[in-house]
Order: structure tokens, then C-alpha cells, then sequence
């Protein structure tokens, strides 16, 4: 494709923080630019956030049902090749069906839907409308976390026996929700975020980033929910312990009330041949651990590393790489599949990023979740 991409955002305005991250994220490389959005329910303050961006007022939009109108009206040469969904979690079904069946591809942020039953039916019309669909687990897009998942697929830790994730935060420790804080308002609201707060935040990542990591599909799991701040609707702590399918067992923490903690995303995977881990805050570094020999740190951006981490790595040893650049390999992944849709060509086939499957499955695991603690912590089955 001899031009940049056309992409439009639903959500993200003036005082949102993920939109932000997504604009940043999609223009990194160069292959995409905003032309369009609709970034509040109210008009006015739509407006103002597109004047922000210097886009065009005739495509900034006071509803997102507008926005699909009009610019599904407009000529090929003009149309949007895809739009990205920065809203709170019970306005990413909705736009995204009407986005994808008026023929346009989809960047979701997660978790994918309010529901499960919201995640299958989108599912179904993903794979009616052949359309691509991302779901933003930005985390899968670091490089050294696919040099641990290259390690992984290739036997170098053995037959895998444990995992062990943890995605502590502490920016919830207080009913922050309460004082307006955008942010925490809609986290903390069922009605926004669904059965989950805490765990549709982040233990959705945790869940994610094991699974993309170790290839292993949860069976079954236990968990025990705790809403630590008086007057919060939601859990702010969760605790789990994991049975994936194979046989390997698993646990998993997440919290929002742990002062102190920042964002402290931390991945253990045990084999019987050695194990591995990967601490968000220090994404530069893998750290390979055996029984026999001392525990090797493997670096970004060094020629030791396997080819993933090499193709999702922007600049030399040394020069840190984080959060952004891995939501940008999400994005850069998500453009050859967009390119090929928009170009009439066939997707390649190794293409490396969160699917509506991906989607799915975690809104299973937020559901088991919390039916397992509703029924006291008991045994569940992931559904199917």
C-alpha cells in the first residue's frame, strides 16, 4: 500500500487517558493517521477534542452512529480503512457491530465486551463479516515477551508445570471513584464495566499475557474476590488459583489496593527443563533460570535474540523500550492485516496479534471468576 492508513476513534476526548495511548501508538511507525472521530456522547465536547487534534470539523462527529454513517458515504478514496474503540467497556459492543457490518475493520481496547454473551455474539459477527478485529493486550506486544514465548514453543523450559502471574497496582487503595476522577468512575461502575472491576482492568491482562506466553488454555480455576474499600460496587482484589488444560496448574493475583505498587505486571513460567520471568516495569530484560548452571539475562535489541523479538524491536541495545512501543507492534502487526482487507489480498499468515478469540476467552475467564467466588471460592470450569 502506497499510503498511510485512514483510521477514526470512537471515545478517547479531552480527559480520557487510553485514547491518548492509542493515537500515540498508531502514528508511531508512520502508517496511519487520524482523520476522523467521534470522541464524546456529548457533541460539544467531541468537537473540542477534534479541534485539539486539528482535524476536520465536518469529521468530527457528536455520536458514533454518525460517524459510521457519514463516513460509509464517503468515496474509497476517502473512507476510513478501520476505527479504534477507546470507550468504557459498555460502549465497545455496540459500535463495534454497527462498524463492522457497515464494512470496516476494528481496534478494540479490552476487555472485549460488558459480557461473554456480548463476546460471542461479536465473535459471530467477526467471522460473518470477514472484517480484521484487534484487541489491544498491549503487553503480548513486547519484544522480550515474545522472546519468552519463542523459548516456550520451543521446548527450552520443558514441559511446562507452573505458571505464575501477578498484576498488583495500587491506584484504587482509596474510593478514588467518589471524587469524579474519570478515570476510576467508570471502572468502578458496573453499569460501565461490567461484573469486574479489578479483573476486567487488569487480571485480563495477567490471564492474557500467561496464555500468549506458555500456549496453555485455562481448564478450570478457583477464585476468591474481595471489594477491600467500604462503599465500592466492585472487587478491587482478586486471588485465583489456575488449572490449565495438560495438566500444568497456575496462579494468578491482581489487585488495585496494593499501596505502592505502580504497574507491576510480573510473569513466572516453571518447566522441568529450567523457567523464566518477565517483570513489566523492567520489560528490557528476560531473565532464564536453570537448575544446573547460572540464570541467564537476555536484553532487547541484541543479536542473541530469536527472530520475534528482533522484528518488534525500533532501536539499538540500551535504548529502553516499554509501554508504547508495545502497544505500537500491536498496531504494526494489526496494519498488514488491515493493508491486505483494505487491498483485497489475503491476510499473511503470521499474523501476531490479540484476535476476537483472545476476546472471548477472557471474558470467560472474568465470568468463572466470579462465579467461583460467588459460590465461596468453589472449583469452576471455564466455559466453553
Amino acid at each position: 500500500m502506497n499510503r498511510k492508513l485512514r483510521f477514526g476513534m470512537i471515545g478517547g476526548g479531552r480527559g480520557a487517558f487510553i485514547g491518548a495511548v492509542h493515537r500515540l501508538a498508531a502514528v508511531m511507525d508512520g502508517r496511519a493517521e487520524l482523520v476522523a472521530g467521534a470522541f464524546s456522547a456529548d457533541p460539544t465536547r467531541s468537537q473540542l477534542s477534534g479541534a485539539d487534534l486539528l482535524l476536520d470539523p465536518a469529521r468530527v462527529y457528536g455520536s458514533y452512529t454518525a460517524m459510521a454513517r457519514a463516513e460509509a458515504a464517503r468515496p474509497a478514496g476517502e473512507r476510513l480503512d478501520f476505527v479504534v474503540i477507546v470507550t468504557p467497556n459498555h460502549q465497545h459492543f455496540p459500535p463495534a457491530k454497527l462498524f463492522l457490518e457497515a464494512g470496516f475493520n476494528v481496534v478494540c481496547d479490552k476487555p472485549v465486551t460488558l459480557s461473554l454473551a456480548e463476546a460471542r455474539r461479536l465473535r459471530t459477527i467477526v467471522r460473518r463479516t470477514k472484517k480484521v478485529f484487534v484487541l489491544t493486550h498491549n503487553y503480548t506486544g513486547n519484544a522480550m515477551v515474545k522472546q519468552a514465548r519463542a523459548l516456550v514453543h520451543a521446548g527450552a523450559l520443558g514441559r511446562i508445570r507452573k505458571v505464575v502471574v501477578e498484576y498488583p497496582q495500587g491506584w484504587l487503595s482509596t474510593r478514588l471513584e467518589a471524587t469524579g476522577q474519570k478515570q476510576a468512575a467508570w471502572r468502578a461502575d458496573p453499569k460501565r464495566s461490567g461484573i469486574a472491576c479489578c479483573l476486567g482492568d487488569i487480571g485480563t491482562h495477567a490471564e492474557n499475557l500467561a496464555r500468549y506466553v506458555t500456549g496453555l488454555h485455562l481448564g478450570s480455576l478457583c477464585a476468591d474476590l474481595t471489594t477491600f474499600v467500604p462503599g465500592r460496587l466492585l472487587e478491587d482484589d482478586a486471588n485465583l488459583l489456575l488449572r490449565y488444560r495438560g495438566g500444568a496448574k497456575g496462579v494468578l493475583h491482581c489487585s488495585q489496593i496494593a499501596i505502592g505498587e505502580e504497574n507491576s505486571l510480573n510473569l513466572r513460567v516453571y518447566g522441568d527443563k529450567a523457567s523464566l520471568e518477565w517483570h513489566q516495569e523492567h520489560p528490557n530484560e528476560l531473565v532464564v533460570k536453570y537448575a544446573d548452571r547460572p540464570r541467564e539475562i537476555w536484553r532487547r535489541g541484541n543479536a542473541y535474540v530469536g527472530a520475534a523479538a528482533k522484528k518488534f524491536t525500533r532501536v539499538p541495545a540500551g535504548h529502553p523500550e516499554g509501554y508504547l512501543e508495545s502497544f505500537g507492534n500491536i498496531y504494526l502487526e494489526a496494519f498488514r492485516a488491515i493493508a491486505a482487507e483494505v487491498g483485497g489480498r489475503p491476510p499473511p499468515k503470521d499474523l501476531d496479534f490479540p484476535t476476537i478469540d483472545d476476546g472471548v476467552e477472557g471474558m470467560a475467564f472474568i465470568e468463572a471468576a466470579v462465579r467461583s467466588s460467588r459460590r465461596g471460592a468453589r472449583w469452576v470450569r471455564m466455559p466453553v
